[in-house]
């Protein structure tokens, strides 16, 4: 079948398809590669992906293209679900005989409620999608395909058996070779990674419990299953041949220092090939094994550290101590490594006390550069199914972002509102940026670079106009 992958429009500046563990519009203009869109693409011959935000396309140029394509697959998300719909009805009124499902977390976990709520969806593919979504294209039978969700001729919605989880990740063509045929490259732009970048999957799931986290409740799971060593330093030998104006490559695995032995394996070989690279990680990496990852070639380690208070990571079964933490980041700064430090305000047990804790803790530990994000409990966490259960979350709050794509605060608990969390988040950045120390850092490292002078001040006008939006929705 001629197939469209597509990321539909929907927020300015929204990244739906974001590999992160928030689907929302951030402080300063990012976007992450649709990857979950990509692999499926793969797959599929002579299929097109649409990644329309970061590339400002319209709906009406999609629609245009609406009849070159016998089915269409939107990878779709809770803030974004409603757009998404009415994005298949403009596609079906363009083409009355194009067939329309959805993928993406949302869907994973919630597939007969969202094609209840969407008649115009004619399948869904639940869990880990990418071969089901090849069955569809290659006209199997949709009641022969595991892991998907249809309706039938007469209109009754059928859940077909669960997919078994993928075991030989390398059975996954590479997908930065449909980046190189459907996708601009410098549209893709994250703060603290070098520009242009590279970001690809190198295993799934996450063997970390975190109550909140998305893609391992959702799609990925909690067994950490990898492509081999091989498999990876091929797609990247092909990709900095295909992409020559690559300045780093990044490794969106959830955790990718889960699996220690094969990080150092990855490194020495990209050290010996001269890549420079980044990756997620757990704030519990030994010495010895960040110097191997080092001397590889490693810039930054994406760390989240979500709270400097010690119950509060009891309570989302984070599995990590405050003192590792503190430990692993001296590490860090002692052997040149950056840390981007993600933290999240409003989780479970939060007080206007342990937001002080956590302000304190971020500046003590220092990272290069830090994100604050709310608390979002999305539907197939454990996090949303203690927030419905204790009434911490309120129908009026359940989409998780504002009518612009900004989060909202969603959670609220007796002793702390819900605009008490949210007008946290600037007194958190300004406690952290607005130091003589990092304010000298941060124009040194402008004065140092043309390249990373023009990149701040576009950022610092990004940042302070989302500050702005942020108080005006506070208002």
């Amino acid at each position: 079948m001629r197939t469209l992958f597509l990321q539909a429009p929907s927020f300015d500046g929204f990244d739906g398809g974001a590999g992160s563990r928030y689907q929302a519009k951030r402080e300063i203009k990012s976007f992450w590669y649709p990857t979950w869109l990509a692999q499926p693409a793969a797959l599929v011959e002579h299929s097109k992906l649409i990644d329309a935000p970061p590339h400002k396309t319209k709906l009406s140029e999609i629609t245009a293209q609406a009849k070159d394509f016998d089915l269409a697959v939107l990878h779709t998300s809770t803030p974004s679900f409603a757009s998404d719909i009415k994005t298949i009805e403009a596609l079906k009124a363009a083409n009355p005989n194009l067939k329309a499902g959805l993928i993406g977390a949302k869907v994973a976990v919630e597939a007969d409620k969202s094609m209840q709520a969407a008649p115009v969806v004619d399948f869904v593919a639940r869990n880990e999608f990418d071969f089901t979504i090849k069955d569809v294209t290659d006209g199997q039978s949709w009641s022969s395909i595991p892991g998907l969700s249809f309706r039938n001729d007469s209109g009754v919605i059928v859940h077909n058996k669960d997919r078994a989880i993928l075991e030989n990740m390398d059975s996954l063509p590479f997908v930065t070779p449909v980046y190189k045929r459907d996708l601009v490259m410098e549209n893709y732009f994250i703060g603290y990674l070098k520009h242009p970048y590279i970001s690809i999957y190198t295993g799934r799931g996450c063997k970390s419990r975190c109550t909140f986290c998305l893609w391992p409740q959702t799609v990925g799971g909690h067994r950490y299953r990898t492509r081999s060593v091989d498999h990876v330093i091929e797609e990247i030998v092909w990709a900095k041949k295909n992409f020559p104006q690559t300045k780093e490559f990044f490794f969106d695995d959830d955790t990718f220092t889960d699996n220690m032995p094969r990080a150092e394996e990855i490194a020495r070989r990209l050290g010996k090939l001269g890549i420079q690279w980044s990756c997620n990680a757990k704030a519990n990496v030994p010495r010895e094994t960040l110097k191997v990852l080092k001397e590889g070639g490693l810039r930054l380690l994406l760390v989240g550290y979500e709270s400097g208070n010690q119950q509060i990571l009891h309570n989302i079964k984070k599995g990590m101590l405050v003192e590792t933490a503190k430990r692993f980041t001296k590490d860090c700064h002692e052997l040149g490594i950056a840390i981007h430090g993600t933290f999240i305000l409003g989780l479970p047990g939060e007080s206007k006390e342990t937001i002080r804790e956590t302000m304190n803790f971020a500046r003590e530990i220092n990272p290069h550069t830090i994100q604050v994000s709310l608390a979002a409990p999305y539907p197939g966490t454990f996090l949303f199914n203690q927030a419905v259960e204790n009434g911490w979350l309120d129908e009026k709050n359940a989409e998780l972002v504002d009518d612009s794509g900004v989060q909202i605060a969603p959670l609220h608990y007796p002793h702390l509102s819900h605009t008490e969390i949210f007008e946290s988040v600037e007194t958190f950045y300004r406690s952290f940026y607005f130091r003589s120390g990092k304010i000298a850092s941060i124009v040194g490292e402008m004065v140092r670079s043309p390249d990373m002078m023009k990149r701040r001040l576009r950022e610092g006008v990004e940042f302070f106009h989302f500050l702005k939006e942020r108080r005006s929705l506070a208002a």
